[in-house]
């Protein structure tokens, strides 16, 4: 299983996109992001839920709970 920020990466570079503009989709700043990334912190649940509505995948997938992205 993946880590929380493995997984966050992972899925932004996937995606193409950049701290910053994974921090503007979630309403978040890119330092945020990067944090998330480096697992210095973790998002507030509205974020969690924004990251995972916008890359499609559960909750629990991006909080390395389950392998199963759906």
């Amino acid at each position: 299983m993946g880590t929380f920020s493995e997984r966050v990466k992972m899925l932004r570079e996937e995606n193409g996109l950049s701290q910053d503009a994974v921090g503007k989709i979630i309403g978040v700043k890119r330092y945020s992001v990067y944090a998330y990334e480096k697992g210095k912190c973790y998002p507030d649940v509205p974020h969690l839920i924004a990251l995972a509505d916008y890359f499609d995948v559960t909750t629990d997938y991006l909080l390395g709970r389950t392998d199963e992205p759906r």
